[in-house]
Formats: C-alpha cells, structure tokens, sequence
C-alpha cells in the first residue's frame, strides 16, 4: 500500500503535467494562431493519410469485443461485489450515460450530416443530389452514429467499472494495465497514460463545446438575426462556461442527473413533434431501408479505404474524424459511464451503452435526416442541403425555418442544446478532477474549477484558429495515441476477466443476488443515496483519509 505521501506526489505530478501541457496549447493557440494552425495542419494530414488503417481497424475490434463479452458467459459477471444494487433508476442511468456519449454532438450532426452525404456523396458511391445519393447518406450517417462509437465507448466504460467496482482498484486508465505491467502502473508508465488519457478527454470535450458554441451561435443567428462572428461565438462560449461551472460546484444528483433528465425529457418532444408533422411515411421508410442498408453494408462500410486511391479529405472530414473523436472521448464517456453503473451486469452494461443508444441514434437520425432530405428532394428550404453544406452548424435551424411555429421551436432547440452542452461539460471536469489527481471521487472544488477554464480556453483557441475544421483535426490528433491505449486495456481486461470461475448454472448477473431479489432504484432513490449501502469498497492505496469516499461525483 502506498502512503500518503506518495500519493500525493503521483496526484501532484499527473495534475501538473497535464495542466502545463494543456495551458501551453492555449498559450501557444493565443500567441501564435497560424503557427499553430500550420503545425495541426501538418500533423493531420500524416495522420489521415498514413494511419486511417490503423483507425478502422482498432474500431472493428473494439465492436466485436464487446459484443462478445456481452453474449457470452462473461456477461454475466456484475460490475462490482456480491452485495452492490445499481445506483440509479434505468431511466435516469441512461439519460446520463446518452448525454455524456452524444450530448449537443447529435444535434449538430444528425440533420447535417445526411445533407452533407448528399451533396458530397462518400467515396462516389452515387450522383450527387441523386435518390441514390440519398440512400448513401442515410446509411453512411448510421453508421457513424451506431454501434461503433458506442462500443468504443463501452470498451473503456467496462474496464474501469470492472477494475473499480470489482478489483477495487482506483478509477484510473493506468490501473487497468496492472494484469500487464504490475506495479509499474504506480510510476513513470502509469503516470504517463493517465496523461494521456487527461489530454484525449480535454481535447475531445473541447471539440464537443466548441462544435456547441457553433451550433448555438447560428441558431441565434436564424432565429434572431445575431451576427454569427468570432466575437458571439467567444460570448456564448463564455456564458455557456460559466453556468456549466456552476454546475460542477454540486453533486451528481443535483447537476448531471438533473440537467440529463431535462434534456432526455425535451429532446424526445422534438423527435415526436417532427415525426409526426412529417413526412412521417417518408421518416418511416427512410427509418425502415436505411437499417436494412447500414445492417447490410456495414462490413464493407467498416473497412473501406479505397486502398490505391484513398480519399483522405473525405475520410479525414468523416470516417477518421468520428472514430478518432469517439476514441478522445472514450476515458470520460468510459470512466463516467463506469461510475454510475455500479451493480450491473457486463450483458446488461453493453445493451445499455451499445444497443439501445444505437437505435436511439438511428431514430433519431431517420426522422430528422429524412425529413430534411425530403426537403432537399422537392427542392424546398431555399437548397437546404447546399446551406447545411457551408453552414453545417445552421443546419438544424434552417430546417426548423421550413415548419410551424419556428421561433418557438428554435428556442426550445436552442435550451436543449444548451442543456446537453452545460450537462456534458460539467460531467467533463469530473472526469478530469478525478483523473488528474489520483482516481479520488471527491476532487477538490478549485481543480474542477481550472479544468473548466482551460476546457473553455481549448475551445476557444481552436474556434478562433479554424473553425470547424480546426476543431476536427484536434481530435484525429488527440485520438491517435490513445487508440493504441484502449487496445492495451483491451488485451489487460480480458487476461484478468478471463481468470473468473463463472459456472454455467449462474443467473444473469454472476456474483451478485439474483434479479428478482436486486430491486431498481427509483428515482427517489437518489436522494437517499448517501446511505450505507452506497459506499464502494475501499480504493486499493487509497488511504485512510478516502476510505469512506461516497459514489458521487463530486
């Protein structure tokens, strides 16, 4: 066990680290922008053109793991001791898990997108503007939406669950590599993967903010004629930052879980409202062929390169850009995903983090995607798809322009964004309090303070120094390194969960009590989980001083 000292030590030397490197980004991003936009431009364009194989590749294996250890018999193995119950209603756990995956992401692109396809159809599978192009669209937009990134997800989620709930080791990336390293994990080598893993969540959520502040700022542009310059797009991003710290002051039940309970109670009023304003038979059909298409495709889809004519620019802007940015975001989806799914079962994990919201996603693409396609193939909303486009923050609210009660819809859209991007930030500077000093739950109020500055200065510096496609090329960079991390955790989480005496005549959820007697908390439950019952095992090394650390958040 280590000591105090110790531990405050490898606390003190991943916090600054970390907190150096991503001060001098922005440091350098304020005082030298075209410098650091040449140098990102460099760097991205070796990365897309030599290692796309490598990204493909590691997301197809990150999918079949982990449906794997879900059908298999490793699914039954709960995340966490014999005695856990889940910490929250299957609702509310849910709600946090799909905004912290997706957050404002989906709104940005779940119209955008298939309008892009369409115009700029992926690797000239059909003519542009063409209802062959519009098929391509929908299945290329499923398939960036679907399964693969949510397995990505799942594949840190499950690790960390696994090695903290049930291990009790601390909620950190470098622990998991103990099975492979030892107790080499507690030095340079662990120190330096949660460096890693810092850095892949800073950038990653930044791109996510600053994509938000895009978003945000065109909205008010349509809506309400406010210029869509540098300046408002710095202003919302500041506002936004603000409240999103706010947030982050309170604990998990009276910030995350109820801002993530606001959004998935508003944004399924949106989907109905558009589904059923139509053209519902058109959304139903474009919902019915285009799983048929992704379902069918979806192997060629998952490793196409064009291999003797890659089309860099496309795969750079699409393909590339999702896998490597849902793999940045891996570490703070995973290891949040992991805190608040205590007591679960790992088949219950995946079907939570990889099948529903993959059928969440493609609903909500067909209804939104298809409805503007319709709009694009009858030649209405003024060439949507040509603005979108140009414009793929404006997207959403062109879109609205082209139905009833458009100001009001704006508005409604405009808090749902808002809420998904204040919710997924603030999730965002738990993660990084928690990984930046040691694993503890219950960081200290100031340092989830600093990282939602330096998170909004990321976003900023990125936004100023490019835009859209500044913010793009960050996270392929960011998601590089990373992505031979999370195949490392890969190879340490089933050479220690393939050690489990797991007997065939064992219900769903090894190790634990059985379904009927493991009750779903409700929602009340929330507010009485500071009870006995709430404590997780004592972190190894963690110290008298954390032995009684709550599950919250903060």
């Amino acid at each position: 066990m280590q000591t105090s000292r110790t531990n405050r030590s490898a606390i003190g030397g991943v916090f600054f680290v970390s907190v150096a490197v991503t001060a001098l980004v922005v440091l350098w991003g304020v005082v030298a922008p075209k410098g650091f936009e040449a140098v990102t431009n460099r760097l991205f364009g070796h990365v897309v053109s030599d290692l796309s194989w490598l990204f493909l590749l590691a997301a197809n294996l990150f999918l079949v793991y982990v449906i794997y250890l879900g059908v298999s018999r490793y699914g039954r193995i709960k995340l966490g001791k014999k005695d856990d119950r889940p910490d929250f209603g299957r609702l509310s756990w849910f709600a946090m898990m799909f905004q912290a995956g997706m957050g404002p992401a989906i709104i940005f692109w779940g119209l955008a997108e298939p309008l892009s396809h369409y115009v700029n159809v992926p690797f000239g599978l059909a003519e542009p503007g063409s209802e062959e192009a519009a098929g391509v669209a929908m299945q290329y937009s499923f398939f960036h939406w679907a399964l693969h990134p949510w397995a990505i997800y799942a594949t840190a989620g499950l690790a960390v669950a696994y090695f903290t709930h049930r291990k009790d080791e601390k909620a950190l990336i470098s622990a998991i590599f103990r099975p492979l390293i030892g107790d080499r994990v507690d030095g340079p080598i662990g120190k330096t993967i949660d460096i890693l893993a810092v850095l892949a969540v800073v950038f990653g959520i930044a791109v996510a903010l600053g994509q938000a502040g895009l978003q945000i700022t065109a909205g008010l542009g349509q809506t309400f004629g406010v210029p869509t310059v540098m300046l408002v797009q710095l202003v919302v991003l500041g506002l936004t930052t603000a409240a999103f710290m706010v947030s982050a002051t309170t604990r998990i039940e009276h910030g995350i879980k109820w801002l993530a309970n606001i959004s998935m109670l508003i944004a399924p009023l949106l989907l109905v409202f558009y589904f059923v304003v139509g053209p519902t038979v058109t959304q139903l059909n474009v919902l019915t062929e285009g799983i048929g298409d992704y379902l069918s495709n979806i192997v060629p889809m998952s490793f196409r390169l064009d291999a003797f004519s890659p089309n860099t620019d496309w795969l750079g802007s699409w393909t590339v850009f999702y896998w490597s940015w849902w793999i940045a975001w891996a570490p703070y989806v995973g290891m949040f995903m992991a805190r608040i799914s205590r007591g679960r079962s790992i088949r219950e994990f995946v079907g939570a983090t990889v099948l529903v919201p993959s059928v969440v996603s493609i609903i909500w693409i067909a209804v939104f995607g298809g409805a503007a396609l319709r709009l694009a193939r009858d030649g209405q909303g003024s060439d949507i798809a040509g603005t979108v486009a140009e414009s793929p923050a404006a997207g959403m609210f062109v879109f609205i322009q082209q139905y009833p009660l458009p100001v009001l819809l704006s508005i409604i859209t405009l808090v749902v964004l808002w809420v998904f991007f204040v919710a997924g930030a603030d999730a965002g500077t738990v993660v990084l309090g928690e990984l930046s000093t040691g694993g503890f739950s219950n960081p200290k109020v100031w340092v989830r303070l600093l990282w939602g500055l330096l998170l909004a200065g990321v976003a900023a510096v990125l936004l100023v120094s490019g835009g859209l496609g500044a913010l793009q090329k960050a996270s392929v960079l960011i998601g590089t390194p990373f992505t031979i991390v999370l195949i490392g955790i890969c190879v340490a989480f089933h050479k220690t969960i393939s050690k489990e005496n797991i007997p065939h005549a064992e219900g769903p959820s090894y190790s634990g009590p059985a379904e009927a007697e493991d009750r779903e908390p409700e929602d009340s439950d929330f507010e009485n989980s500071d009870s006995e019952e709430s404590e997780p095992a004592e972190r190894r090394s963690g110290g008298e001083e954390h032995s009684e650390e709550r599950v919250h958040l903060r």
